[in-house]
């Protein structure tokens, strides 16, 4: 029960650090967001 909601919870991060890379101009800003967003995927996969 707690990997589900532990993987919720990072599933909605991801989508919110999705929404904030998209949502930027500035190509740092993009860079930081992609760099950021890394680490969440792998953890919703459960790969790292």
């Amino acid at each position: 029960m707690m990997t589900l909601i532990y993987r919720l919870l990072v599933v909605l991060v991801t989508l919110l650090v999705v929404l904030e890379l998209f949502s930027q101009k500035d190509l740092k800003s993009q860079a930081t967001a992609a760099l950021v967003l890394i680490p969440f995927v792998l953890r919703a996969l459960m790969i790292a």
